[in-house]
C-alpha cells in the first residue's frame, strides 16, 4: 500500500527548487536533512537552505563585509542558529558562480579577512530571486488564507 497522497515517507528525497536565475534544484537526501537540522532549531532547515543565497545576496548588497559578520549580521536578523559552516560554503559557490567578488583586508586582530561584495551577476540574481520570492510568498499566501472547514470530512 502506497502512502497518503501528500505524504513523504521517511528517509524520502526532497527536491527544492531555485530561487535564483541559473541556479540549480536540489535534492536533498536524509542524511543531508538530518544534518541540516544543526543550521536553526528556530526556522525551517529547507525553507533556510532555499533562500540562504538570497539573503547572502541581500546582506551584500546593503554592506561589503566579510564571513563571519555576515553570519552575525544573519543571527541578527533573526537566524540565531545559522552556522558559519553553512555560510562560508554559501559564499564560495556564490564566488564560484561570479555573483561575488572578494578581497582580502588585513586584520589586526589576526588573519586577513575576506571581504565579499555583489559583482552585476550578482546585482541581477538579487533581483530575480526577490521577485521570485515574492511570488512564491504571494501564492503560499493566497493558499494559507482560504478559509477552511470548521471540521475535516469523514474518510479524509
Amino acid at each position: 500500500m502506497g502512502a497518503p497522497a501528500g505524504h513523504r515517507p521517511a528517509g524520502a528525497p526532497v527536491c527544492l527548487p531555485p530561487l535564483l536565475p541559473d541556479s540549480h534544484w536540489y535534492l536533498t537526501l536524509p542524511s543531508t536533512r538530518d544534518s541540516l537540522s544543526a543550521v536553526t532549531s528556530s526556522h525551517d532547515p529547507q525553507l533556510l537552505k532555499g533562500v540562504l543565497s538570497l539573503l547572502l545576496l541581500h546582506l551584500l548588497a546593503e554592506q561589503e563585509s566579510y564571513g563571519y559578520e555576515v553570519v552575525q549580521r544573519l543571527q541578527g536578523a533573526g537566524f540565531a542558529d545559522v552556522l558559519e559552516g553553512t555560510v562560508y560554503p554559501a559564499l564560495a559557490r556564490l564566488e564560484r558562480e561570479g555573483r561575488l567578488a572578494s578581497r582580502l583586508v588585513a586584520s589586526s586582530s589576526g588573519p586577513a579577512r575576506k571581504y565579499y561584495r555583489l559583482t552585476g551577476a550578482g546585482h541581477e540574481a538579487l533581483a530575480a530571486g526577490a521577485a521570485g520570492w515574492a511570488r512564491h510568498v504571494a501564492g503560499v499566501e493566497a493558499v494559507l488564507s482560504r478559509p477552511l472547514s470548521a471540521a475535516p470530512q469523514k474518510g479524509s
